[in-house]
């Protein structure tokens, strides 16, 4: 199974639908780890190092995306070509690292739309 990962949940139906049951979509519903509120976000003796937390909204959504990874054969993050988007990638990396991930971006959702990979 090949998986692909976008933010938005109605943007993963809509591209399932167009991929016609060749990939999985799921998504992480935007951004899953952010800078802590209550206490110094970097950790200043390593050089202001971020400290990321994972939102505790996310922890299911996380939970899902790992559960689904361990089944995929290749793992594809389609988060929109944007500084947001970047991060977000980013910070999915980060915690499916034990996967191969490809990094793919999609700027419209028509069926005609062809991914650009990286």
């Amino acid at each position: 199974m090949q998986l692909i990962i976008v933010e938005s949940p109605s943007k993963a139906k809509t591209i399932e639908k167009y991929l016609g049951g060749k990939y999985k979509v799921d998504a992480s519903g935007g951004h899953v780890r952010d800078l802590p509120e209550k206490r110094l976000g970097v950790n200043i003796a390593k050089n202001y190092e971020p400290n990321y937390v994972i939102s505790a909204d996310k922890k299911p959504v996380i939970k899902r995306l790992k559960e689904k990874v361990e089944k995929a054969d290749k793992i594809y993050l389609a988060t929109d070509p944007d500084r947001e988007g970047e991060a977000i990638s980013w910070h999915l990396q980060e915690f499916l690292a034990s996967c191969w991930c490809k990094q793919s971006e999609h700027h419209q959702t028509p069926p005609t739309s062809q991914p650009s990979c990286r």
